[in-house]
Protein backbone atom coordinates (compact mmCIF):
# COMPACT_ATOMS: atom_id res chain seq x y z
CA UNK A 1 0.00 0.00 0.00
CA UNK A 2 1.58 3.39 -1.43
CA UNK A 3 2.28 5.94 1.41
CA UNK A 4 0.04 9.32 1.93
CA UNK A 5 3.24 11.34 0.69
CA UNK A 6 4.95 9.56 -2.61
CA UNK A 7 3.46 12.15 -5.00
CA UNK A 8 5.24 14.49 -3.18
CA UNK A 9 8.75 13.37 -4.25
CA UNK A 10 10.91 15.04 -6.29
CA UNK A 11 14.53 13.91 -7.23
CA UNK A 12 17.29 16.19 -8.66
CA UNK A 13 17.95 14.84 -12.16
CA UNK A 14 21.45 15.18 -13.82
CA UNK A 15 20.22 14.86 -16.97
CA UNK A 16 18.12 17.87 -17.20
CA UNK A 17 20.19 19.65 -13.54
CA UNK A 18 16.84 20.09 -11.88
CA UNK A 19 14.72 18.70 -9.43
CA UNK A 20 11.85 16.53 -10.97
CA UNK A 21 8.76 15.44 -9.64
CA UNK A 22 8.71 11.36 -9.31
CA UNK A 23 6.48 9.59 -11.58
CA UNK A 24 7.89 6.07 -12.29
CA UNK A 25 7.22 4.82 -15.88
CA UNK A 26 5.27 2.21 -14.81
CA UNK A 27 3.06 2.81 -11.45
CA UNK A 28 3.88 0.17 -8.76
CA UNK A 29 7.25 -0.45 -9.70
CA UNK A 30 10.52 1.48 -9.95
CA UNK A 31 13.73 0.14 -11.18
CA UNK A 32 17.02 1.36 -10.01
CA UNK A 33 20.84 0.35 -11.46
CA UNK A 34 23.32 1.44 -9.64
CA UNK A 35 27.34 1.05 -11.18
CA UNK A 36 29.22 -0.84 -8.28
CA UNK A 37 32.53 -1.28 -7.54
CA UNK A 38 35.21 -2.60 -9.53
CA UNK A 39 36.06 -5.39 -7.32
CA UNK A 40 40.07 -5.64 -7.76
CA UNK A 41 40.80 -3.95 -4.08
CA UNK A 42 39.45 -2.95 -0.41
CA UNK A 43 36.80 -0.30 -0.95
CA UNK A 44 37.42 3.02 0.41
CA UNK A 45 35.11 5.15 2.02
CA UNK A 46 34.37 7.25 -0.78
CA UNK A 47 32.68 4.23 -2.33
CA UNK A 48 30.86 3.73 0.42
CA UNK A 49 28.82 6.48 0.96
CA UNK A 50 27.63 6.21 -2.78
CA UNK A 51 26.27 2.92 -1.93
CA UNK A 52 25.26 4.06 1.55
CA UNK A 53 23.19 6.84 -0.36
CA UNK A 54 21.39 4.51 -2.46
CA UNK A 55 20.83 2.33 -0.05
CA UNK A 56 18.52 4.87 1.55
CA UNK A 57 17.15 5.85 -1.67
CA UNK A 58 16.16 2.39 -2.11
CA UNK A 59 14.89 2.44 1.24
CA UNK A 60 12.69 5.26 1.08
CA UNK A 61 11.11 4.75 -2.13
CA UNK A 62 10.33 1.23 -0.64
CA UNK A 63 8.63 2.54 2.15
CA UNK A 64 6.45 5.16 0.10
CA UNK A 65 5.14 1.30 -1.42
CA UNK A 66 6.57 0.70 -4.27
CA UNK A 67 8.08 -2.29 -4.93
CA UNK A 68 11.77 -1.68 -6.01
CA UNK A 69 13.93 -3.59 -7.81
CA UNK A 70 17.55 -2.81 -7.42
CA UNK A 71 20.20 -3.86 -9.56
CA UNK A 72 24.05 -3.18 -8.63
CA UNK A 73 26.48 -4.17 -10.81
CA UNK A 74 30.23 -6.26 -9.99
CA UNK A 75 33.11 -5.19 -12.31
CA UNK A 76 35.41 -8.62 -12.44
CA UNK A 77 36.67 -8.09 -15.89
CA UNK A 78 39.96 -7.05 -16.07
CA UNK A 79 39.78 -3.49 -17.35
CA UNK A 80 42.54 -1.52 -18.54
CA UNK A 81 44.25 0.97 -15.82
CA UNK A 82 42.18 4.29 -15.84
CA UNK A 83 39.88 2.55 -17.84
CA UNK A 84 41.96 3.78 -21.00
CA UNK A 85 42.67 1.62 -24.16
CA UNK A 86 46.23 0.88 -22.86
CA UNK A 87 48.51 -0.35 -20.14
CA UNK A 88 47.99 -3.12 -17.44
CA UNK A 89 44.87 -4.46 -16.16
CA UNK A 90 43.52 -3.86 -12.93
CA UNK A 91 42.81 -7.73 -11.41
CA UNK A 92 45.52 -9.13 -13.20
CA UNK A 93 47.87 -6.43 -11.74
CA UNK A 94 46.29 -6.97 -8.37
CA UNK A 95 46.85 -10.65 -9.26
CA UNK A 96 50.36 -10.47 -9.91
CA UNK A 97 51.31 -8.50 -6.52
CA UNK A 98 49.55 -10.58 -4.58
CA UNK A 99 50.59 -13.87 -6.51
CA UNK A 100 47.02 -15.03 -6.67
CA UNK A 101 44.59 -16.23 -9.52
CA UNK A 102 42.58 -13.21 -11.08
CA UNK A 103 38.88 -14.83 -9.90
CA UNK A 104 40.75 -15.14 -6.04
CA UNK A 105 41.19 -11.20 -6.05
CA UNK A 106 38.13 -11.02 -7.49
CA UNK A 107 36.36 -13.40 -4.63
CA UNK A 108 38.53 -11.76 -1.83
CA UNK A 109 37.65 -8.32 -2.88
CA UNK A 110 33.87 -9.27 -3.29
CA UNK A 111 33.57 -10.79 0.08
CA UNK A 112 35.40 -7.54 1.67
CA UNK A 113 32.86 -5.55 -0.49
CA UNK A 114 29.90 -6.98 1.47
CA UNK A 115 31.34 -7.25 4.97
CA UNK A 116 31.99 -3.75 4.67
CA UNK A 117 28.33 -3.08 3.72
CA UNK A 118 26.63 -5.40 6.03
CA UNK A 119 28.83 -3.54 8.63
CA UNK A 120 27.21 0.09 7.54
CA UNK A 121 23.60 -1.96 7.70
CA UNK A 122 22.91 -1.35 3.93
CA UNK A 123 20.21 -3.71 2.47
CA UNK A 124 21.71 -6.15 -0.60
CA UNK A 125 20.08 -5.47 -3.58
CA UNK A 126 17.57 -7.08 -5.42
CA UNK A 127 20.20 -8.79 -8.43
CA UNK A 128 24.10 -8.08 -8.28
CA UNK A 129 24.88 -9.35 -11.65
CA UNK A 130 28.86 -9.47 -12.57
CA UNK A 131 30.22 -8.35 -15.89
CA UNK A 132 32.20 -11.88 -16.56
CA UNK A 133 28.70 -13.87 -15.91
CA UNK A 134 27.40 -11.38 -19.32
CA UNK A 135 30.07 -11.78 -21.37
CA UNK A 136 26.91 -13.42 -24.14
CA UNK A 137 25.16 -10.38 -23.31
CA UNK A 138 27.88 -7.68 -24.21
CA UNK A 139 28.57 -9.29 -27.19
CA UNK A 140 24.96 -9.09 -28.34
CA UNK A 141 25.43 -5.35 -27.59
CA UNK A 142 28.47 -5.10 -29.82
CA UNK A 143 26.47 -6.70 -32.62
CA UNK A 144 23.81 -4.47 -32.43
CA UNK A 145 25.84 -1.25 -32.14
CA UNK A 146 27.94 -2.37 -35.21
CA UNK A 147 24.60 -3.02 -37.27
CA UNK A 148 23.59 0.50 -36.44
CA UNK A 149 26.96 1.83 -38.04
CA UNK A 150 28.08 3.77 -34.57
CA UNK A 151 31.02 1.11 -33.79
CA UNK A 152 33.95 -0.46 -36.35
CA UNK A 153 36.39 -3.36 -36.34
CA UNK A 154 40.40 -2.89 -36.29
CA UNK A 155 42.57 -5.60 -35.85
CA UNK A 156 40.05 -7.37 -33.80
CA UNK A 157 39.06 -4.56 -31.87
CA UNK A 158 35.65 -2.58 -31.80
CA UNK A 159 35.53 0.79 -31.00
CA UNK A 160 32.55 3.02 -31.09
CA UNK A 161 32.47 5.78 -33.26
CA UNK A 162 31.96 9.05 -31.41
CA UNK A 163 32.22 11.65 -33.80
CA UNK A 164 29.71 9.71 -36.14
CA UNK A 165 27.65 9.44 -33.53
CA UNK A 166 27.82 12.94 -32.23
CA UNK A 167 26.21 13.78 -35.87
CA UNK A 168 22.92 13.25 -33.73
CA UNK A 169 24.43 16.07 -31.38
CA UNK A 170 24.08 13.66 -28.28
CA UNK A 171 26.98 12.60 -27.07
CA UNK A 172 28.13 14.01 -24.10
CA UNK A 173 24.35 15.12 -22.99
CA UNK A 174 24.81 14.22 -19.31
CA UNK A 175 28.33 16.00 -18.33
CA UNK A 176 27.73 18.79 -21.07
CA UNK A 177 30.91 18.15 -22.57
CA UNK A 178 30.88 19.61 -25.80
CA UNK A 179 33.00 17.07 -28.45
CA UNK A 180 34.89 20.13 -29.82
CA UNK A 181 36.31 20.78 -26.39
CA UNK A 182 37.19 16.70 -26.17
CA UNK A 183 39.16 17.39 -29.71
CA UNK A 184 40.40 20.27 -28.91
CA UNK A 185 42.18 18.74 -25.42
CA UNK A 186 42.80 14.86 -27.08
CA UNK A 187 46.36 13.93 -27.26
CA UNK A 188 47.68 10.76 -28.90
CA UNK A 189 48.03 7.59 -26.89
CA UNK A 190 50.25 4.63 -27.21
CA UNK A 191 48.15 1.45 -28.06
CA UNK A 192 45.32 3.94 -29.10
CA UNK A 193 46.11 4.09 -33.32
CA UNK A 194 43.54 1.50 -33.69
CA UNK A 195 41.41 4.39 -33.54
CA UNK A 196 39.92 6.59 -35.76
CA UNK A 197 39.71 9.26 -33.20
CA UNK A 198 41.19 9.85 -29.96
CA UNK A 199 37.31 10.45 -28.65
CA UNK A 200 36.25 6.68 -29.59
CA UNK A 201 36.13 4.12 -26.79
CA UNK A 202 36.36 0.28 -27.08
CA UNK A 203 33.46 -2.08 -26.94
CA UNK A 204 35.66 -4.84 -27.31
CA UNK A 205 39.68 -5.28 -26.94
CA UNK A 206 41.83 -7.67 -28.66
CA UNK A 207 43.63 -9.43 -25.93
CA UNK A 208 47.04 -10.02 -25.97
CA UNK A 209 49.63 -12.39 -25.41
CA UNK A 210 50.21 -11.45 -21.72
CA UNK A 211 46.51 -10.72 -21.14
CA UNK A 212 45.05 -13.25 -18.62
CA UNK A 213 41.33 -12.11 -18.79
CA UNK A 214 39.81 -12.87 -22.03
CA UNK A 215 36.75 -14.85 -24.16
CA UNK A 216 36.48 -15.99 -27.00
CA UNK A 217 34.15 -13.72 -29.98
CA UNK A 218 32.85 -13.35 -33.05
CA UNK A 219 36.41 -10.96 -33.30
CA UNK A 220 38.80 -13.41 -31.59
CA UNK A 221 39.88 -13.24 -28.27
CA UNK A 222 39.57 -10.28 -26.10
CA UNK A 223 37.57 -8.42 -23.28
CA UNK A 224 34.53 -5.97 -23.37
CA UNK A 225 34.89 -2.70 -22.51
CA UNK A 226 34.18 -0.86 -19.62
CA UNK A 227 31.04 1.09 -20.39
CA UNK A 228 29.48 -2.01 -22.05
CA UNK A 229 28.42 -4.04 -18.71
CA UNK A 230 26.32 -1.84 -17.37
CA UNK A 231 24.34 -0.97 -20.37
CA UNK A 232 23.90 -4.13 -21.45
CA UNK A 233 23.07 -5.70 -17.71
CA UNK A 234 20.66 -3.00 -16.99
CA UNK A 235 18.60 -3.69 -20.45
CA UNK A 236 18.67 -7.01 -19.28
CA UNK A 237 17.61 -7.12 -16.02
CA UNK A 238 15.59 -3.62 -16.28
CA UNK A 239 14.62 -3.18 -19.67
CA UNK A 240 15.08 -0.68 -22.61
CA UNK A 241 14.08 2.35 -20.50
CA UNK A 242 14.19 2.33 -16.83
CA UNK A 243 13.38 4.28 -13.67
CA UNK A 244 16.82 5.77 -12.08
CA UNK A 245 20.36 5.03 -13.09
CA UNK A 246 22.97 6.27 -9.92
CA UNK A 247 26.39 6.05 -9.75
CA UNK A 248 29.29 8.70 -8.36
CA UNK A 249 29.79 11.88 -9.45
CA UNK A 250 33.32 10.63 -11.48
CA UNK A 251 31.01 8.31 -13.67
CA UNK A 252 29.52 11.65 -15.63
CA UNK A 253 32.04 11.43 -17.75
CA UNK A 254 32.66 9.05 -19.53
CA UNK A 255 30.91 6.27 -18.24
CA UNK A 256 27.53 7.29 -18.62
CA UNK A 257 27.93 9.27 -21.34
CA UNK A 258 29.15 6.32 -22.97
CA UNK A 259 26.19 4.12 -21.28
CA UNK A 260 23.78 6.35 -23.06
CA UNK A 261 25.62 6.84 -26.65
CA UNK A 262 25.03 2.68 -26.79
CA UNK A 263 21.43 2.65 -25.77
CA UNK A 264 20.68 5.15 -28.43
CA UNK A 265 23.06 3.54 -31.07
CA UNK A 266 21.05 0.35 -29.86
CA UNK A 267 17.52 1.78 -29.50
CA UNK A 268 17.47 5.21 -29.79
CA UNK A 269 16.73 5.47 -25.82
CA UNK A 270 18.35 7.00 -23.33
CA UNK A 271 18.18 3.99 -20.60
CA UNK A 272 17.20 6.07 -17.32
CA UNK A 273 14.43 8.41 -16.86
CA UNK A 274 16.08 9.89 -13.76
CA UNK A 275 20.00 10.32 -13.75
CA UNK A 276 21.55 10.84 -9.97
CA UNK A 277 25.12 10.83 -8.78
CA UNK A 278 26.92 11.07 -5.14
CA UNK A 279 29.11 14.11 -4.57
CA UNK A 280 32.79 13.09 -3.28
CA UNK A 281 33.74 12.60 -0.15
CA UNK A 282 36.65 14.00 0.72
CA UNK A 283 39.99 14.05 3.31
CA UNK A 284 42.04 16.70 3.90
CA UNK A 285 40.38 18.62 1.93
CA UNK A 286 41.03 16.58 -1.21
CA UNK A 287 39.43 14.08 -3.11
CA UNK A 288 39.38 10.69 -1.68
CA UNK A 289 41.10 7.96 -4.10
CA UNK A 290 43.94 5.56 -4.40
CA UNK A 291 45.56 6.78 -7.27
CA UNK A 292 46.54 9.60 -5.45
CA UNK A 293 47.29 7.42 -1.85
CA UNK A 294 44.50 10.04 -0.31
CA UNK A 295 42.05 7.79 1.28
CA UNK A 296 41.00 6.08 4.69
CA UNK A 297 39.26 2.51 4.30
CA UNK A 298 36.40 1.94 6.58
CA UNK A 299 37.94 -0.99 8.32
CA UNK A 300 40.43 1.60 9.50
CA UNK A 301 38.42 3.63 10.94
CA UNK A 302 36.49 0.64 13.10
CA UNK A 303 38.95 -0.24 14.23
CA UNK A 304 41.39 3.00 15.03
CA UNK A 305 44.31 1.71 12.55
CA UNK A 306 44.97 4.42 10.73
CA UNK A 307 46.85 8.02 10.99
CA UNK A 308 44.33 10.49 10.59
CA UNK A 309 41.66 9.95 13.62
CA UNK A 310 42.25 10.16 16.98
CA UNK A 311 40.16 6.67 17.64
CA UNK A 312 38.08 4.19 16.36
CA UNK A 313 34.37 4.72 15.50
CA UNK A 314 32.01 2.18 15.11
CA UNK A 315 29.69 1.77 11.34
CA UNK A 316 26.87 3.59 12.48
CA UNK A 317 28.15 6.88 13.71
CA UNK A 318 30.18 6.93 10.38
CA UNK A 319 26.81 6.15 8.37
CA UNK A 320 24.97 9.26 10.78
CA UNK A 321 28.22 11.42 9.76
CA UNK A 322 27.24 10.56 6.04
CA UNK A 323 23.97 11.60 6.51
CA UNK A 324 24.28 15.32 7.89
CA UNK A 325 25.51 16.15 4.26
CA UNK A 326 23.03 16.11 1.65
CA UNK A 327 24.13 12.95 -0.95
CA UNK A 328 24.81 15.47 -3.80
CA UNK A 329 27.43 17.83 -1.67
CA UNK A 330 31.36 17.26 -0.90
CA UNK A 331 31.87 15.64 2.66
CA UNK A 332 35.05 16.12 4.21
CA UNK A 333 36.15 13.98 6.91
CA UNK A 334 37.85 14.60 9.65
CA UNK A 335 38.64 13.78 13.15
CA UNK A 336 36.56 16.77 14.76
CA UNK A 337 33.49 15.62 12.02
CA UNK A 338 33.08 12.19 13.58
CA UNK A 339 33.71 13.29 16.92
CA UNK A 340 30.68 15.85 16.74
CA UNK A 341 28.58 12.88 15.09
CA UNK A 342 29.75 10.32 17.55
CA UNK A 343 28.52 12.95 20.47
CA UNK A 344 25.22 14.08 17.86
CA UNK A 345 24.24 10.33 17.68
CA UNK A 346 24.47 8.98 21.33
CA UNK A 347 22.20 11.68 22.04
CA UNK A 348 20.08 11.33 19.07
CA UNK A 349 19.59 7.46 20.72
CA UNK A 350 19.39 9.26 24.57
CA UNK A 351 16.09 10.45 23.22
CA UNK A 352 14.86 7.65 21.21
CA UNK A 353 15.20 5.46 24.00
CA UNK A 354 13.64 7.52 26.34
CA UNK A 355 10.40 7.48 24.54
CA UNK A 356 8.81 4.08 26.34
CA UNK A 357 9.52 6.19 30.14
CA UNK A 358 7.94 9.32 29.34
CA UNK A 359 4.90 10.13 31.22
CA UNK A 360 1.62 10.50 28.52
CA UNK A 361 -1.88 11.64 29.46
CA UNK A 362 -5.18 12.43 27.88
CA UNK A 363 -4.08 16.00 27.66
CA UNK A 364 -3.42 17.67 24.41
CA UNK A 365 0.08 17.57 23.70
CA UNK A 366 2.51 21.19 23.59
CA UNK A 367 3.74 19.77 20.22
CA UNK A 368 2.32 19.45 16.42
CA UNK A 369 2.86 15.68 16.18
CA UNK A 370 1.15 15.44 13.21
CA UNK A 371 3.07 18.51 11.34
CA UNK A 372 6.08 17.38 12.90
CA UNK A 373 5.51 13.93 10.97
CA UNK A 374 4.85 15.90 7.79
CA UNK A 375 7.73 18.00 8.01
CA UNK A 376 9.81 14.64 7.95
CA UNK A 377 8.61 13.35 5.34
CA UNK A 378 8.71 16.58 3.15
CA UNK A 379 11.98 17.05 4.19
CA UNK A 380 13.37 13.39 2.21
CA UNK A 381 10.92 14.29 -0.53
CA UNK A 382 12.95 17.57 -1.26
CA UNK A 383 15.40 14.83 -3.08
CA UNK A 384 16.10 12.88 0.13
CA UNK A 385 17.41 15.64 2.05
CA UNK A 386 18.99 13.76 5.23
CA UNK A 387 20.79 17.02 6.96
CA UNK A 388 17.48 18.67 6.92
CA UNK A 389 15.39 15.42 8.42
CA UNK A 390 17.50 15.13 11.09
CA UNK A 391 17.19 18.56 11.79
CA UNK A 392 13.56 17.63 12.26
CA UNK A 393 14.04 14.74 14.43
CA UNK A 394 16.17 16.69 16.76
CA UNK A 395 13.31 19.42 17.21
CA UNK A 396 11.26 16.21 18.39
CA UNK A 397 13.61 14.84 20.75
CA UNK A 398 14.35 18.58 22.18
CA UNK A 399 10.33 18.14 22.93
CA UNK A 400 10.92 14.55 24.57
CA UNK A 401 13.44 15.61 26.60
CA UNK A 402 11.27 18.62 27.98
CA UNK A 403 8.32 16.26 28.66
CA UNK A 404 11.02 14.01 30.75
CA UNK A 405 11.78 16.88 32.63
CA UNK A 406 8.25 17.70 33.26
CA UNK A 407 8.26 21.08 31.35
CA UNK A 408 6.40 19.78 28.62
CA UNK A 409 3.21 17.66 28.13
CA UNK A 410 2.56 14.34 25.91
CA UNK A 411 -1.01 12.80 24.56
CA UNK A 412 -0.60 9.25 24.67
CA UNK A 413 -1.73 9.10 20.97
CA UNK A 414 0.94 11.11 20.10
CA UNK A 415 3.62 9.54 22.56
CA UNK A 416 2.95 6.25 20.09
CA UNK A 417 2.71 8.26 16.74
CA UNK A 418 6.32 9.47 17.75
CA UNK A 419 7.41 6.29 18.59
CA UNK A 420 6.74 5.07 15.43
CA UNK A 421 8.08 7.68 13.39
CA UNK A 422 11.27 7.82 14.71
CA UNK A 423 11.70 3.79 14.43
CA UNK A 424 10.63 4.33 10.93
CA UNK A 425 12.79 6.86 9.63
CA UNK A 426 15.94 6.40 12.23
CA UNK A 427 15.73 2.34 11.45
CA UNK A 428 13.52 1.86 8.39
CA UNK A 429 14.96 4.38 6.25
CA UNK A 430 18.16 5.61 7.61
CA UNK A 431 19.17 2.07 8.37
CA UNK A 432 20.59 3.20 11.51
CA UNK A 433 20.87 0.80 14.52
CA UNK A 434 18.91 2.19 17.32
CA UNK A 435 20.28 -0.49 19.98
CA UNK A 436 22.53 2.71 21.66
CA UNK A 437 24.44 0.09 23.97
CA UNK A 438 24.73 -2.31 21.49
CA UNK A 439 26.49 0.81 19.07
CA UNK A 440 28.25 3.04 21.88
CA UNK A 441 29.87 -0.68 23.02
CA UNK A 442 30.95 -1.91 19.74
CA UNK A 443 29.94 -5.77 21.06
CA UNK A 444 33.85 -5.69 22.11
CA UNK A 445 33.65 -4.06 25.33
CA UNK A 446 31.53 -5.55 28.14
CA UNK A 447 30.42 -3.79 30.62
CA UNK A 448 32.38 -6.27 33.06
CA UNK A 449 35.75 -5.85 31.10
CA UNK A 450 35.65 -2.04 32.18
CA UNK A 451 35.01 -2.84 35.81
CA UNK A 452 37.71 -5.04 36.00
CA UNK A 453 40.34 -1.99 34.45
CA UNK A 454 38.34 0.78 37.24
CA UNK A 455 39.43 -2.13 39.70
CA UNK A 456 42.72 -2.38 38.81
CA UNK A 457 43.37 1.87 38.67
CA UNK A 458 41.71 2.35 41.62
CA UNK A 459 43.99 -0.33 42.92
CA UNK A 460 46.94 1.38 41.13
CA UNK A 461 45.98 4.67 42.75
CA UNK A 462 46.38 2.67 46.07
CA UNK A 463 49.80 1.83 45.22
CA UNK A 464 50.47 5.52 43.77
CA UNK A 465 50.89 4.03 40.53
CA UNK A 466 49.85 7.18 38.98
CA UNK A 467 51.48 6.52 35.84
CA UNK A 468 49.49 3.09 35.12
CA UNK A 469 46.42 4.87 36.60
CA UNK A 470 46.54 7.75 33.85
CA UNK A 471 47.55 5.17 30.87
CA UNK A 472 44.19 3.40 31.87
CA UNK A 473 42.33 6.02 32.39
CA UNK A 474 43.45 7.79 28.78
CA UNK A 475 43.38 4.40 26.69
CA UNK A 476 39.82 3.41 27.90
CA UNK A 477 39.06 7.73 26.77
CA UNK A 478 40.25 6.61 22.96
CA UNK A 479 37.72 4.18 22.90
CA UNK A 480 35.15 6.15 24.05
CA UNK A 481 34.90 5.16 27.81
CA UNK A 482 35.07 8.35 30.05
CA UNK A 483 35.86 7.82 33.48
CA UNK A 484 34.53 9.95 36.72
CA UNK A 485 36.52 9.83 39.64
CA UNK A 486 35.27 10.46 43.91
CA UNK A 487 37.45 10.08 46.47
CA UNK A 488 37.67 6.08 46.57
CA UNK A 489 36.09 4.59 43.20
CA UNK A 490 35.54 5.58 39.87
CA UNK A 491 32.18 5.25 37.65
CA UNK A 492 32.27 5.68 33.51
CA UNK A 493 29.93 6.95 31.15
CA UNK A 494 30.25 6.44 27.40
CA UNK A 495 31.11 9.31 24.99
Amino acid sequence: MKSDYFKDLKIYNSLSGKKEPFVPINNNSVGMYVCGPTVYNNAHLGNCRTFISFDLINRYISHLGYKVRYVRNLTDVGHLENDSDSGEDKISKKARIEKLEPMEIVQKYTLDFHQIMEKFNTLAPNIEPTATGHIIEQIDSIKLILESGYAYEKNGSIYFDVLKFNEKGTYGKLSGRKIEDMMNNSRALDGSSDKKNPQDFALWKKAEENHIMFWNSPWGKGFPGWHLECTSMSKKYLGDYFDIHGGGMDLKFPHHDCEIAQSEAINNKNPAKYWMHTNMLTLNGKKMSKSIDNFILPNEIFSGNNKVLSKKFNPNVVKFFIYQAHYRSILDISNDALLASEKGLNKLLDGFNLISNLDSNNKTSDFDVDKWISNCYSRMNDDFNTPMLIAEIFECLKFINNVYLGAKNLNKKDKEKIKYTLEVFLHDILGLKTNKEKNTLDNKISSELIQLLIKLRNQSRVNKNFELSDQIRDDLLKIGVQLNDDKNESSYKMI
